[in-house]
């Protein structure tokens, strides 16, 4: 927030990111060599910086590694690189080839990237286009048939408005100018959009995904009701508080989950009632404010 004062310690020992200052390059944050996601951190700066050149804008991070929930068992790490103008095919050949060999020695779920043009950022356009994507499930694909990714992984993404709403509200720029004079304010309808679309299928995928889902749904309600922009652990926290007690067991197990690392057992009924119930509500909120 541009509010002059002093910007809080930034999770993995980075210092504050002087977005209330005034200056504008001079925001960039420069991690402290604390931990190996620090390093690999300074690494994807560093080669964003060296490959993209003056086509840079900013780097900017978001999900739990800001919202001190990462968890190098089972999180990734998630970057939102901004352009002035989409590099060309060789360029992001380069960056590919640099991006995979850093995922290689990244822990848990790896490096999870989109590239995306300023002009798409303010004022913000929904659903988002992207001009390069990267996460770990793409790996094979990449290696298998490099040329024919470059040229077909663009688009538009529906996730970028919750990503962009989390960089304005709790993300960190690595590199570039403040956040809030890069990524215009993104509609609320978008929002409830883009969060509702990773939940709606909750009902099919809840035993195959349980923790995330479990935590998801959880955060997305408190938003809805409460108008808070949660991390998955915020979400669970608030759900033992606000949610029946039938289904504590289940947020406690998911919780648990997430923070260690480790798998944990589930009751498969309870997972199934709880998707329902959940989906329930958040279609109620969803109606009331439509009304």
């Amino acid at each position: 927030m541009d509010t002059g004062e002093k910007a809080p310690e930034a999770p993995f020992g980075f210092p504050g990111t002087g977005e209330g200052d005034g200056h504008e390059a001079a925001a960039a944050l420069k991690p402290e060599p604390h931990g190996r996601a620090d390093r690999l951190i300074s690494r994807f700066t560093e080669m964003s910086k060296e490959i993209l050149g003056e086509r840079l804008a900013g780097i900017y991070l978001h999900g739990s590694s800001v919202m001190g929930c990462y968890q190098p068992k089972k999180s990734d790490l998630d970057f939102l690189v901004v352009v002035n103008a989409a590099p060309a095919g060789p360029e992001k050949r380069r960056f590919m080839d640099r991006l995979l060999a850093l995922d290689s020695v990244c822990p848990g779920k790896g490096i999870e990237m989109s590239i995306v043009t300023k002009d798409a950022c303010n004022p913000f356009v929904y659903p988002t286009p992207f001009i390069l994507h990267y996460s770990r499930m793409h790996t094979e694909w990449y290696r298998n048939d490099p040329e024919g990714y470059i040229l077909k992984m663009n688009g538009t993404d529906k996730d970028l408005a919750a990503h962009f709403t989390v960089i304005r509200s709790r993300g960190r720029c690595l590199y570039g100018l403040p956040a809030r004079e890069v990524f215009g304010e993104v509609p609320e309808q978008d929002y409830l959009d883009s969060i509702w679309d990773d939940v709606s299928g909750a009902m099919e995928e809840i035993t195959g995904n349980t923790m995330y889902l479990t935590l998801n749904l959880a955060r997305v309600l408190a938003y809805l009701k409460e108008k808070k922009v949660m991390s998955k652990q915020e979400g669970g926290i608030w759900g033992l508080a606000c949610l029946p007690e039938r289904y504590h067991p289940l947020l406690r197990s998911a919780l648990h989950e997430y923070r260690g690392g480790e798998d944990a057992r589930y009751d498969m009924d309870t997972a199934k009632s709880y998707a329902a119930y959940m989906l329930g509500q958040i279609t109620l909120e969803r109606n009331r404010r439509e009304t």
